[in-house]
């Protein structure tokens, strides 16, 4: 396997590669754009990269779909961590277009609800079509098949446009949270300050079954800071649901949760325990009156007297 490179969803000028470029071990890898998510992670999967970063989430259109289906199929990966990275869009186009030239518009289908209300004000009659990626739309443009492309303004330079327009966002400090991901491994030390992440499938489609699993965690205090269904390909109504929870693997709640996942539903994939991006050990709320990980390790200790004739 290289460990040396590290793959991104490409091409270059991506907001998944201004992403990649903060963390520090970026600065002594080889970073390898891809054209597509499933091509970034499959290169880990094949030992062709050590990592690859992708994006997972946005504060606006919620999860990506394309990483949320490929982390849940296929041989196993592992997050490593979490990126979060302001998102702004500026409207690139060639030298010369002026807003009064601009017909057609390209951009990745995530960054259209980001831009939806800007473009009815501005370009109400543009008609709006998908690339591969925010920078895949540059290229686009440099080519001559699109009048104009939304990507990040650091884009331009590469592909000889100029932003017409800067700082376009429909919502104030919008985000994108991407993951490093790589083959399974130990968990990263906990933190504190940590997320877990987990795929979870049903046993059957009954009434109380999402109730059931959601159970695990809420009668031990763990918080879900995302939940979202994913079809299983398998049908209408075949779901499985990909879970972010507050807490480590390592810690005794968390851990009792994953554990009775895994005795209610046929399938459990476990993604990985990480460290929270921007958060900081410090800033974690308490959890309610006996939820903290010190009650659930007394309970256990409690127990294990009970069971030795010394309670």
């Amino acid at each position: 396997m290289s460990a040396s490179r590290y793959t991104y969803l490409g091409p270059e000028g991506t907001f998944t590669e201004a992403a990649l470029r903060t963390l520090p071990e970026a600065a002594t890898r080889e970073l390898v754009p891809m054209v597509s998510v499933p091509a970034a992670l499959d290169a880990v999967r094949h030992g062709e990269a050590a990592a690859a970063l992708v994006p997972i989430e946005n504060s606006v259109e919620g999860g990506v779909t394309a990483t949320l289906d490929e982390l849940a199929t296929g041989t196993p990966l592992m997050i490593y961590r979490e990126v979060l990275l302001q998102i702004a869009f500026a409207l690139l186009v060639r030298p010369g277009t002026a807003l009064s030239d601009i017909k057609t518009v390209t951009g990745h289908p995530v960054a259209q609800p980001q831009v939806r209300n800007w473009l009815a004000a501005n370009l109400p009659d543009a008609r709006w079509e998908s690339s591969a990626s925010n920078a895949d739309g540059a290229r686009l443009v440099q080519e001559g098949r699109y009048d104009a492309a939304f990507a990040g303004e650091f884009a331009a330079a590469t592909y000889g446009l100029v932003p017409l327009v800067t700082d376009i966002h429909d919502a104030e400090n919008a985000q994108t949270r991407f993951v490093l991901a790589g083959r399974p491994a130990r968990p990263a030390a906990r933190t504190g300050a940590d997320k877990t992440s987990v795929v979870v499938w049903l046993r059957d489609d009954h009434p109380g079954a999402l109730l059931e699993l959601l159970q695990e965690f809420a009668t031990r205090g763990v918080n879900l800071m995302l939940i979202q269904s994913r079809p299983t390909g398998e049908g209408i109504g075949n779901y499985c649901f990909a879970i972010d929870a507050e807490g480590h693997i390592t810690d005794r709640r968390v851990s009792e949760a994953l554990m009775g996942l895994k005795r209610i539903c046929p399938k459990v994939r476990f993604l990985g325990s990480y460290p929270r991006a921007g958060v900081d050990p410090a800033d974690v709320a308490d959890t309610a009156p006996g939820m903290s990980d010190s009650a659930f390790v007394a309970a256990a200790d409690w127990l294990a007297r009970c069971q030795d004739g010394r309670a």
